[in-house]
């Protein structure tokens, strides 16, 4: 695999040489300076694929160019959306970089409830808490109908979670899933939100599913053209947050997003942190029936609780069998050496990693700390080099 590292650009706290000492060998990223929607010019991209390379590392992957609402609600503007996407895929093939990761989730990103949840070894992890989540959308941002999304048990949880929290609480955690979270396309105040969050309402799971399927019909055979594999994120966490439609969930979403375009260049952002947060996603089987058309790979871990709620655990403890998964994805990658594909190598990136050590009292970008993602990438490359010697690799 291409071991590789998110890097949100010149103003990550973690530099590239910071990268080159963790040891990866490839750079994840993208230009969150640029308007989402708006076609990412081609000096830019050079500007930034220069800089990667002059650390003697190579982008590899991009992550993500966004998709503009008017596209995931079918607004009128769709279709010069859509055209302007198809641009700049044309630019980053131009720039040698054919791999380019997107999502479909509507108005919020990735999302989590605390951003500092204490583990007992004293670092600490991504936490998304259903009660919280619950408390917000029902009884502070009180969207309209939002009881009628949750059970009673739900509801009453919620109350007695929102009746011990402080204001100082509450506004923090409307700030963690309202904010945006880095990679995330927006942030919202909560008038914007619930505004946008009732326009996405009015577009049911069928039409929600069939917009992404009219963004792939124009934007795969241009992509397929170029050269250029399009990779789509799972949603994370993988259920409906806000009442609203997620269509990137299960195995059952993934099948019909590849039979609505069938070619390979139409393929999967396999993160395990997302698809692994619900127990009816089989990671290793998934894996390996979809094989062929994973582009880009995350590999972490969750420890989930039945009512919904999961904490980042660490990469190979946790929920999902990450010695299967992984075992799985590189025999995905002997199978293509064998057919002669070029991309036999599928670029890997240790996804989010604990706070700990010195980090914790630094300024970081949430889930992507220094130490946490090297000490996660370390544990992978162990795995990794221990299953292919087991499997004959040198």
């Amino acid at each position: 695999m291409q071991e590789s590292w998110r890097w949100f650009g010149p103003d990550d706290p973690v530099s590239l040489e910071n990268i080159v000492q963790a040891g990866a060998s490839h750079v994840v990223s993208a230009l969150h300076h640029i308007a989402v929607g708006d076609v990412w010019p081609l000096e830019d991209i050079q500007e930034r694929k220069q800089l990667i390379e002059s650390a003697g590392l190579k982008w590899n992957v991009v992550e993500s160019v966004p998709l503009h609402d008017d596209i995931k609600l079918a607004r009128p503007g769709a279709k010069a959306y859509m055209e302007a996407y198809c641009q700049t895929l044309d630019n980053l093939s131009r720039c040698g970089i054919h791999t380019v990761c997107y999502n479909f989730m509507p108005v919020v990103d990735w999302t989590r409830t605390s951003l500092r949840y204490k583990l007992d070894n004293e670092s600490y992890a991504l936490h998304f808490s259903m009660d919280a989540f619950v408390a917000y959308d029902v009884y502070v941002l009180c969207r309209k109908n939002a009881k009628d999304s949750y059970s009673d048990a739900q509801l009453v949880s919620a109350k007695q979670y929102l009746d011990q929290m402080s204001q100082e609480e509450i506004d923090q955690l409307e700030s963690n899933i309202i904010a945006g979270l880095p990679g995330g396309s927006d942030a919202y105040d909560r008038q914007s939100i619930s505004a946008l969050i009732e326009e996405f309402l009015e577009v049911d799971e069928k039409q929600y599913q069939q917009n992404l399927f009219d963004f792939l019909k124009m934007v795969v055979p241009e992509a397929e053209r170029l050269g250029v594999n399009l990779c789509i994120h799972p949603d994370d966490p993988p259920f409906s947050l806000f009442g609203l439609p997620r269509v990137v969930s299960t195995a059952d979403d993934v099948r019909a997003l590849f039979e609505a375009s069938p070619s390979e260049t139409n393929g999967l952002t396999l993160c395990a942190g997302s698809f692994g947060s619900r127990a009816d996603n089989d990671l290793p089987a998934m894996a390996k029936e979809f094989g062929s058309r994973i582009h880009f790979v995350h590999l972490r871990n969750v420890q989930r609780d039945e009512d919904g709620s999961f904490y980042e655990s660490e990469h190979l403890k946790g929920d999902n069998d990450m010695y299967a998964l992984t075992k799985v994805l590189l025999e995905e990658e002997q199978s293509r050496r064998a057919a002669g594909r070029q991309d036999c190598e599928i670029a890997m990136r240790p996804d989010h990693g604990h706070l700990l050590g010195d980090d914790v009292h630094k300024k970081t970008n949430p889930g992507y700390s220094m130490l946490g993602r090297m000490k996660g990438l370390a544990e992978l490359r162990g795995l990794i080099y221990g299953l292919k010697r087991s499997m004959g690799e040198q």
